[in-house]
């Protein structure tokens, strides 16, 4: 399974609103800046996000971006879920000729779906915001 660039720069924009979550809203400008996301890009990712009810934009000079949940209650399979849709392993929305193998691992890729599907709903943004942070402060504990 491959995490598409949308998926990741999305995940990554999440997680910078995560970090500062209770602090404000945080412009779409220094949301690229610190995750090195292209801003033109980030500005239609941000408008899905908000689209969807994830977060919420404020226009202005002292506008900006901000998570609508706290990051305990955000994970990134409702991130994925928005940026990406449905994990489709098995191809079902595609119009593919089949054969007698695809019923032979049509319970395979169904219990794969299951465990990453298991994995990605659980993980919160609180918990990445915390993971986030320690490594920065070992890095910074290093220098």
């Amino acid at each position: 399974m491959r995490v598409s660039a949308k998926a990741d720069y999305g995940l990554r924009a999440v997680l910078e609103l995560s970090m500062a979550y209770g602090r404000g809203t945080i412009q779409s400008a220094d949301i690229a800046a610190s995750q090195n996301i292209p801003e033109s890009y980030l500005v239609q990712l941000l408008n899905q996000l908000r689209k969807s009810g994830l977060i919420r934009s404020v226009r202005g000079p002292r506008g900006g971006h901000e998570l609508v949940r706290s990051p305990d209650e955000l994970t990134v399979g409702d991130v994925l879920a928005v940026l990406d849709g449905p994990l489709d392993l098995q191809g079902r929305g595609e119009d593919r000729p089949s054969s007698g193998s695809d019923e032979l691992f049509r319970d395979v890729w169904s219990d794969v779906e299951s465990a990453i599907q298991e994995v990605i709903s659980s993980v919160t943004f609180a918990e990445l915001s915390s993971r986030h942070k320690k490594r920065q402060s070992n890095i910074t504990f290093r220098i």
